[in-house]
């Protein structure tokens, strides 16, 4: 009788990422908070515009970051890589344990995704006569987006922005207002809750073991 001893074939994770992208930071954070050992792969896309190479279309169509190779397949755009990861690794979770407050971490998301980073894009710059222009507008946008998290994170905020648990809202939270703080200079006090939150998420390890100055340390290494 002849005996087989299959070898296990290990499926590396990589994240194709910028260090200093807010939607390669909430992924950077999610593959941290649930423990999921990855290697990632920088792509400038400021200097030297490597996601604009035909080898790059061949990982993300759009020619965007970040994208993630996990499980033998490739996905990309931020969120549905979060809800990827939560799908098929539940815990530790990232989603409140009621469908109402699933609702609001929700909403807290849509607010930042899709209401204030996509007018913080850098891909935006080229469209505007001067860089002053285009961050006139983006303050403009930036701080009406603010207004609305104020209001939202006085209703559903604890420890973290949805209660006591941190969740998606947070991984969106955190990058987006280092955006505006360091790129745009935005002063956040005029938002207390909002402001309160950040400097507090950013004492998190999660955030710290994923903060942009880190990795941007470990590149240059």
């Amino acid at each position: 009788m002849e005996i087989y001893f299959i070898k296990k074939v290990e499926i590396r994770t990589t994240l194709y990422a910028f260090w200093l992208s807010s939607c390669s930071w909430r992924v950077r954070a999610g593959l941290h908070f649930k423990k999921i050992p990855f290697e990632e792969k920088p792509v400038d896309i400021l200097r030297e515009k490597r996601h604009l190479t035909e080898e790059f279309r061949t990982i993300n169509p759009a020619q965007k970051v970040p994208a993630l190779v996990i499980d033998g397949t490739t996905i990309t755009e931020s969120m549905a890589i979060l809800q990827y990861l939560e799908e098929t690794r539940p815990e530790p979770t990232l989603m409140p344990n009621t469908p109402l407050l699933r609702t609001r971490m929700r909403e807290i998301c849509e607010i930042i995704v899709s209401g204030i980073q996509p007018l913080q894009n850098v891909g935006l710059q080229s469209h505007f006569e001067t860089k002053e222009k285009f961050h006139t507008f983006t303050k403009y946008w930036t701080e009406r987006g603010l207004q609305t998290l104020e209001k939202q994170l006085k209703n559903t905020s604890g420890l973290y922005c949805v209660g006591d648990q941190i969740s998606m809202a947070d991984l969106c939270l955190v990058p987006q207002l280092y955006n505006a703080v360091t790129r745009f200079q935005m002063d956040l006090k005029q938002h207390p809750t909002v402001s309160k939150l950040y400097e507090s998420l950013l004492q998190q390890e999660v955030f710290k073991e994923t903060h942009p100055k880190n990795i941007n340390k470990k590149i240059q290494e």
